[in-house]
């Protein structure tokens, strides 16, 4: 997972690149691999949360997102959570620039 958010103005611009094959059920037989997507997307600042989005398998492999807020400011901790189809939770986390 790649995460690069700044501030400019008051606005934070939040861009994320995340790591999963986002094979669901149909790809799995064609492709012959396990069914393993992304089902949940979380953004917190400061531990309060900012965005948050449900998805599935018709993503692309490592989808990418953006998204922009006005709360938080240069400095302040991001922390990006994902949930797949199997209950596993992924995060990782950086500081506005």
């Amino acid at each position: 997972m790649k995460i690069k958010a700044k501030e400019k103005k008051g606005v934070v611009e939040v861009k994320m690149l995340l790591d999963s094959p986002m094979i669901g059920k149909e790809e799995s037989e064609t492709r012959k691999a396990e069914v393993e997507f992304i089902t949940h997307i979380t953004a917190k600042i400061n531990g309060k949360l900012v965005w948050e989005a449900s998805t599935g398998p018709f993503l692309s492999k490592n989808p990418y997102f953006m998204f922009t807020t006005t709360q938080g400011k240069k400095g302040d901790e991001i922390v990006i959570e994902t949930v797949d189809n199997k209950g596993e939770t992924n995060s990782d986390k950086d500081k506005i620039k």
